[in-house]
């Protein structure tokens, strides 16, 4: 799940397409308000290098963490390492003894050299299985902070800008050469800080060709490059590919950013041609996509109509309005949700549902009840209620809905103008329920919507765009028809499932909140998430809580739903 925490700055593939690799994790500090500051780590190690050379594949391995950091934007100067070795079995032989220790020489070296110390590792651990040995291997994890306005990514940007190589060029003994790396990373940090260096992808297994590819896959650029053809494919351990706005001192200048296509010395290719040779093996295994169990547009519908009353709070203004939040047993998004509301300027209150007992069932119901009775808004977060289980999602939190004494509680919430959210694990229960999309618990019929696995059977994690289908709700106050969004996705049962005259009516109440444009999980009609027909209850999969400012640098589009601070104004009545 690379966004739960509402801390990530770099999703793992980055750019329009969502195709360029990342190759740093970078994660805002999770503290109560907000920061600018995250951790970034990176890893390095070469196999084909541990198998010639333990020495100084260990030294490429710190090199290679130190190059991907200063390449996105970080100081590799404050980094600290730690180590995960794997070694054949120790036998008599010297020279099976001999590998770890020239490993760790090799990791040794270079710190020394970079100033840079180790904070810990992890215990050597066997390679082995019968005969099977697995190369000398020691894989150098690097973290430090960096400033997410420092942050850049590995996605080309724009047609036109220069393509630059700062070339790291090794000793006669192969070993790096620190002097030249240590003056390189601290040019590069002030290209990017100076705002002219606004992508970098440092060399890998595939040298120049493979960073050259994979930063075009994100927004389907191109490039247009020469060099010698030696250069091409070379590992390149220490070099960088920069993407800059302007022409550049200290870098070889490569070529430039163009629409389309892979030009290298004069020979182009297609680069769909490249992406399937890339994707081609791994894809058949686990498609990213497979084709919708169910395609139909949204049914055609009259222009809709809804009371302007319901817009509109009808108790006396609340400044800060309060949030019953319940967390129940696999519910891991309270935090990011708190956080959100909190921002908006909610007061959120999380409530501990406890289940360890029958008397504390009974116990955690009438403090439900009561909390809901004194609150404002109830809010469902994401999740894994009781592991999913029994036979899909959603179904404990549903069965605490429909108790009698909560569902009194949640009729007397809808009663004095109350809001109601669920998202992702929350949207299911509220389906599950009946509060979505009738507005009543226990209204649920074999025709009614629910929420199946994904069309390609597993997990998804991801960020996905939806546009606004309606603004029949406080959720929704201040939005337009058609506004677009960028919201995380994580979950394994989100297809949303309805027939077609359900559908229907679900359309022309204005009961459809939102729509996926580029649907992940082969929802019907594309509906991400919907509404009750008074518009106060909101139920989506989008985890529209793990946004904040700072994070997602390398996904395009509006990746902030205000919905929180729509509740909040509700509320208010300053809108």
């Amino acid at each position: 799940d690379s966004t739960i925490g509402r801390s990530t700055v770099l999703m793992p593939y980055g750019g329009a397409r969502q195709a360029s690799e990342t190759q740093v994790s970078v994660q805002k500090i999770p503290v109560a308000g907000f920061t600018n500051t995250a951790s970034i780590m990176a890893f390095g190690f070469n196999p084909d290098l541990a198998l010639w050379s333990p020495y100084h594949s260990a030294a490429y391995a710190v090199v290679e963490a130190c190059t991907k950091v200063a390449a996105a934007g970080a100081d590799w100067s404050r980094m600290r390492f730690s180590y995960q070795e794997y070694f054949e079995r120790m036998t008599c032989d010297p020279h099976t003894w001999g590998k770890p220790l020239t490993a760790l020489l090799g990791a040794l070296k270079m710190q020394a050299a970079l100033g840079l110390p180790s904070i810990g590792g992890k215990d050597s651990m066997s390679g082995t299985f019968e005969h099977i040995h697995v190369p000398p291997t020691l894989v150098a994890f690097g973290i430090t902070t960096v400033d997410v306005r420092d942050v850049i990514s590995t996605p080309l940007k724009k047609a036109g800008n220069k393509l630059y190589l700062l070339k790291h060029t090794p000793k006669a003994d192969y070993m790096p050469d620190t002097d030249q790396l240590k003056k390189n990373w601290g040019w590069l940090r002030e290209q990017i800080k100076a705002g002219k260096v606004v992508s970098a992808w440092s060399l890998s297994y595939g040298g120049i060709a493979e960073a050259l590819v994979k930063m075009a896959m994100g927004n389907a650029l191109g490039v247009k490059v020469d060099l010698p053809e030696d250069e091409l494919f070379s590992l390149g351990y220490g070099s960088v590919v920069l993407e800059s706005v302007c022409p550049l001192e200290g870098a070889t200048l490569l070529g430039e950013v163009t629409a389309s296509g892979i030009c290298i010395n004069g020979q182009s290719i297609a680069l769909e041609k490249l992406e399937e040779a890339y994707e081609g093996r791994y894809f058949k295994l686990y498609p990213p996509r497979v084709k919708p169990a169910f395609e139909q547009p949204a049914p055609a519908v009259e222009s809709v109509k809804f009371d302007p009353a319901n817009l509109v709070y009808p108790g006396e203004p609340v400044q800060s309005p309060i949030v019953c939040m319940p967390v129940f047993p696999g519910t891991n998004c309270d935090y990011d949700t708190a956080k959100a509301f909190r921002k908006a300027g909610a007061e959120v209150r999380p409530f501990i549902f406890r289940n360890l007992s029958g008397q504390e069932v009974l116990e955690s119901i009438e403090e439900l009840s009561r909390r809901i009775e004194e609150s404002h808004i109830l809010a469902f977060c994401g999740g894994f209620s009781s592991g999913d289980e029994p036979d899909g999602s959603g179904k404990f939190i549903a069965s605490v809905i429909c108790n009698a004494r909560v569902s009194a509680a949640i009729e007397s919430l809808q009663k004095r103008g109350g809001l109601i959210l669920g998202i992702c694990n929350g949207f299911q229960a509220l389906i599950k329920s009946g509060l979505l999309p009738y507005g009543k618990a226990g209204s649920v019929t074999p025709d009614s919507p629910t929420l199946f696995r994904n069309d390609i059977n597993r997990h998804i994690s991801l960020i996905a765009r939806t546009s606004v289908a309606s603004t029949n709700s406080p959720w929704l106050s201040g939005m337009k028809l058609g506004d677009t969004h960028s919201i995380a996705f994580s979950h394994g049962e989100g297809k949303f499932v309805v027939g077609e005259k359900e559908a229907r009516e679900l359309f022309s109440r204005g009961q459809v909140a939102f729509r996926y444009l580029d649907n992940p999980n082969g929802s019907y009609y594309d509906i991400e998430g919907i509404l009750s027909p008074d518009g106060h209850i909101l139920g989506k999969m989008g985890h529209s809580e793990r946004y904040e400012e700072g994070l997602y640098k390398n996904i395009s589009g509006e990746c902030r739903q205000p919905i929180f601070e729509n509740a909040v104004h509700y509320f208010r009545k300053d809108r």
